[in-house]
């Protein structure tokens, strides 16, 4: 197929568009291996393999394991609901849907500890009944729960409002069941929609640092991230051993871009 020529203002457009992209994407990338690396391959593996930093892996995936499934059903469901009914305060559920988004993470840990502290509202009771949940791995999942909220729903419902209920009436009529209207015609409708705010809220899950430094208490091996075992390493002043594992953090996130990739790839042919 023969492209038409470009014109200059083209050109310089796309120019521009790849030097952004190379600066605040590749760049960033390739500092972070090379200082995570300049000390050599055994030393950096030596860094990824120390128990703390392992941890730290081990918690972040596991994390993101049951947050990313979890917000995927509430937030398909949440969608269905503000898309598919009309009843009193539906507005409302929805600026409640958005609220973590334009909450700041520090704000999100701190009324969670205001919760489910030893001095919180509903922390002594649980203690009394030996449910300990701030400074556990429970919180920081909780928390993740929280601010990652949002991703799955807002990607879902503009996309299920403009869709309309046409296609679903149709299988309706044709006598499939609820589940059958689903699985069959609603779901590939938003497959897009819905691998987009699962790779948002993957990302954000593994990255959040705010809310969970407040909840966890950063005990090292215990309830360190991903992130804050990197920002425990800088402090430490173990400058490889802080990029290491920030590349860790980067290459799970190319990973996850790439898989997504590949899904679309596979889906166009």
């Amino acid at each position: 197929m023969h492209h038409p020529a470009r014109s200059l203002a083209e050109i310089t457009l796309i120019g521009i568009a790849f030097l952004l992209a190379g600066l605040v994407l590749v760049v960033p990338l390739v500092l972070i291996f090379s200082f995570a690396l300049r000390e050599g391959i055994g030393v950096y593996l030596a860094n990824i393999v120390q128990p703390h930093t392992l941890h730290a892996i081990g918690l972040t995936v596991v994390t993101a394991l049951i947050v990313v499934p979890t917000n995927i059903v509430i937030g398909t469901c949440l969608a269905w609901l503000v898309t598919r009914f009309r009843f009193r305060g539906r507005q409302l559920l929805i600026s409640i849907i958005e609220l973590p988004a334009a909450m700041s993470p520090i704000v999100a840990g701190v009324v969670y500890l205001f919760l489910y502290g030893g001095q919180g509202l509903l922390g002594p009771t649980l203690q009394a009944v030996g449910i300990q949940i701030m400074f556990t791995p429970l919180a920081i999942v909780l928390v993740s729960l929280f601010v990652t909220a949002p991703f799955v729903a807002r990607e879902l419902i503009p996309l299920m409002s403009q869709q309309g209920t046409e296609d679903e009436e149709a299988a309706l009529s044709l006598g499939a069941n609820g589940w059958q209207m689903f699985f069959h015609v609603t779901l590939p409708n938003i497959r897009w929609a819905l691998v987009y705010g699962a790779v948002l809220t993957n990302a954000r899950a593994m990255g959040e640092f705010g809310a969970v430094s407040v909840v966890s208490g950063a005990i090292r091996g215990q309830t360190n991230t991903l992130p804050l075992q990197i920002n425990l390493l800088f402090n430490d002043f173990n400058i490889t051993g802080a990029f290491a594992a920030a590349s860790t953090l980067a290459l799970i996130a190319v990973l996850t871009l790439i898989a997504k990739s590949l899904l679309e790839a596979w889906e166009h042919r």
